[in-house]
């Protein structure tokens, strides 16, 4: 379920700053570039989320 609601928030979010900047420069919206982006940053944030680590790594203290 969390893939899902990943790819939902990041694809509507892509979608909505694609719309702001392509208004802000003047050029038509494009629903395809947004798509295309908002499936590439889904899987950049899962890529991302695996390589880091869980939690901080807990050192043993000397007292």
């Amino acid at each position: 379920m969390r893939f899902f609601w990943t790819f939902f928030w990041t694809f509507l979010l892509v979608q909505m700053v694609t719309y702001v900047v392509s208004s802000m420069i003047g050029v038509s919206y494009d629903f395809k570039t947004g798509s295309i982006l908002g499936v590439a940053l889904t899987i950049l944030i899962f890529v991302v989320s695996s390589i880091i680590p869980a939690g901080p790594a807990e050192k043993e203290s000397l007292h």
